[in-house]
């Protein structure tokens, strides 16, 4: 189909569904041909019931792996056909029990005829072709239930959107970025505190003069994130991690990941072994972000920021 050699494979769905619309009116037309007018939805419920007797809507539907919503309209409509019959659970009068009229199984003779010429000339087929559907749907199910493609779209998205970023060194030219993106994410969660203050208003002077590092994200060319390493007079840590911060406007676009990946990076080449941070519970996504770059909790060191309630380490090297 030339449409679908110009979408290529991201009209799946579309062409999978054209797939399934034919098969589905050759399948009424095969019921037809054995003298009988039976939908070809009805088939799964048909076939659970010949082959595991009574049972309930949602045994059924957990079964076929149809929703509930829809085994239950299936069932009203081979009630209507005269196939099924329903009938309340002696042990229990909450629920129903569905069951094969004897109509529907009068027609077990044939179906089961049915089966098997559709059986061979899906075989036959399968002979003809290059590639098994049949364990190619099999394989695509397993994998989905792995990873839906909704979410492997979002990874790609992120792989994509990860090839317009830059990350660069602090110039003046960034100083205003620098103190904007910091301070609309505290604000928006906490409060300016004096630390804050002080690294936002004078970044040489408290971080860059120190020997500190501060690590700007470009997206096209726009700002988007900065992220800055704090040279620490301690025993334990040589650097902090802080100052972290992305635009509402870029995120989900791997920006954090990226500015903290080139800010331990140049922790590396200065001569760190172990990285600092502080952060607050409340920002699940950031300590996602720490916990992916391989960062631990660590407990009973003293603070200069009331909104700390974590800290954590990342050992560089022993």
């Amino acid at each position: 189909m030339e449409f679908f050699n110009k979408t290529g494979k991201m009209a799946i769905g579309s062409r999978l569904r054209l797939l399934t619309e034919k098969l589905t009116e050759d399948a009424a037309s095969v019921y037809q041909a054995y003298g009988h007018n039976f939908q070809p939805k009805w088939f799964p419920v048909y076939f659970a019931l010949l082959e595991g007797g009574a049972s309930t809507i949602t045994q059924l539907a957990k079964e076929i792996g149809h929703s509930h919503p829809s085994v239950s309209k299936i069932i009203a409509e081979m009630v209507k056909a005269g196939l099924v019959k329903e009938s309340k659970d002696p042990t229990d009068k909450r629920r129903t029990t569905v069951e094969l009229s004897a109509k529907g199984w009068e027609l077990e003779g044939v179906m089961r005829e049915q089966f098997e010429d559709v059986s061979n000339a899906i075989e036959e087929l399968t002979a003809q072709a290059n590639n098994d559907l049949w364990q190619a749907i099999s394989e695509w199910e397993y994998l989905l239930e792995q990873q839906p493609l909704s979410e492997r779209v979002k990874v790609q998205r992120k792989k994509r959107e990860s090839g317009y970023v830059r990350i660069v060194p602090f110039t003046p030219a960034y100083r205003k970025a620098f103190r904007d993106l910091n301070e609309a994410w505290i604000t928006r969660y906490f409060k300016m505190e004096e630390s804050d203050y002080k690294s936002l208003d004078h970044p040489d002077t408290y971080i860059l003069d120190k020997g500190g590092y501060i690590a700007v994200a470009l997206y096209k060319e726009e700002v988007v994130g900065v992220c800055a390493l704090i040279k620490m007079q301690d025993p334990d840590y040589d650097y902090e991690l802080a100052k972290l911060a992305v635009s509402p406007a870029a995120q989900g676009k791997n920006i954090g990941f990226l500015l903290c990946e080139a800010i331990i990076e140049k922790a590396k080449e200065l001569g760190a072994k172990k990285i600092y941070l502080e952060s607050n519970t409340i920002l699940k996504p950031a300590i996602q972000l720490y916990h992916k770059l391989g960062f631990k909790k660590v407990t009973g060191r003293p603070t200069p920021y009331e909104r700390a309630d974590i800290q954590m380490e990342l050992v560089i090297s022993a």
